[in-house]
């Protein structure tokens, strides 16, 4: 017996093992295991199943899992391999869009379901907190009182979390399927269930096993594997080459300019002192301007990958920092929701 070697974070594998329409009770377990409710979720219906033709044909425009309980209540889940700027807006906006959703013409507001809009994050999102687990709700931050049955959105870090197997025996629900999310492709199908016997976990692993074994599944998977990995080497590679080049064209005109405002100032209020003020000065100057034309090459660089009419240096020279980085993020979402939509894109 081999490894199963299917990573549950890709989001192939992910819609697969929790959105299946014969897999909802891991989908309820996971579920389950995250939201933590009063009242245990006790089953969902898929509102979009996945299908493998559709997702083949690019006939599916996002990569998320929406499923309805037996209350009405509105659950939407998505994997995200790695963080980009923008996201949490976005899982704020889709969840206000489903909210939204609901109403129809002559409905009464009272009628809306709440909705939790949920992302699982393979890395971190937040470095001021090694938190996994966030659950943001409508609050009033005076008095604590909480809109409840409206909108949550929920997000985990998994790239915080360190649990070893033998910790598992103690672990929590939602411990014990982050450790499986993140290391069931390291493990034989029969030992995974071993360690994880409960039904729901093993109709996730047979799922697993499935995409492993049915030879589309696995053409498809490891077009999702090749994708991500090039997607994330082309955007860590432009954001790096694009601050390098900035960054030391900054430094060098802000040293000259440092230098040349130093012997001015210097004849005027000591040369010394001028030198190291004007110096120190230029440095500050060269580096935000080494920061402008990094985020003014990333820009160039990704409209050239996205396709799009690439801006001269001339136009961009006029923006802020702030937006630039602001269409760099953009320009990054679009990237990020073409790989998610066009799995062959890259290919």
């Amino acid at each position: 017996m081999s490894r199963l070697g299917i990573r549950a974070t890709n989001d192939f594998a992910f819609l697969k093992s929790f959105g299946s329409p014969g897999n909802t009770r891991a989908l309820t377990s996971l579920l389950n295991a995250i939201l933590q409710l009063p009242v245990p979720i006790v089953e969902v219906t898929l509102q979009n199943p996945f299908n493998l033709q559709e997702f083949e044909d690019d006939k599916l425009s996002v990569l998320d899992i929406r499923a309805v309980d037996q209350h009405g209540a509105i659950y939407d889940i998505e994997m995200q391999m790695s963080n980009h700027r923008g996201l949490v807006h976005r899982l704020v906006f889709y969840g206000c869009e489903i909210y939204a959703d609901q109403m129809r013409a002559g409905d009464d507001y009272q009628q809306l379901k709440p909705v939790y809009a949920i992302c699982l994050l393979e890395g971190r999102l937040w470095d001021d907190s090694t938190r996994m687990h966030h659950a943001f709700r409508l609050i009033d931050s005076d008095t604590g009182r909480c809109l409840t049955g409206t909108l949550e959105v929920h997000t985990l870090e998994m790239g915080w979390y360190n649990l070893r197997e033998p910790e598992l025996a103690t672990a929590s629900g939602l411990e014990r399927w982050v450790y499986w999310l993140l290391h069931a492709h390291e493990y034989e199908a029969a030992a995974l269930k071993q360690l994880f016997p409960d039904p729901a976990f093993v109709q996730a692993t047979e799922a697993l096993e499935r995409i492993a074994e049915i030879t589309e599944d696995k053409t498809m998977y490891d077009r999702r594997e090749k994708a991500i990995r090039d997607q994330k080497w082309i955007l860590s590679s432009t954001r790096e080459e694009g601050w390098e080049k900035g960054l030391a064209e900054g430094r060098a005109e802000g040293l000259a300019e440092g230098r040349l405002e130093g012997r001015v100032e210097g004849r005027q209020e000591g040369r010394e002192e001028g030198r190291q003020e004007g110096i120190a000065r230029g440095l500050l100057e060269g580096r935000t301007q080494g920061r402008l034309e990094g985020e003014i090459s990333l820009i160039q660089s990704l409209q050239r990958i996205a396709g799009v009419p690439v801006s001269t240096g001339f136009s961009l020279q006029g923006c802020s920092l702030e937006q630039l980085q602001a269409m760099s993020a953009q320009l990054q979402s679009q990237l990020q929701n073409r790989l998610r939509t066009t799995p062959d894109s890259l290919n």
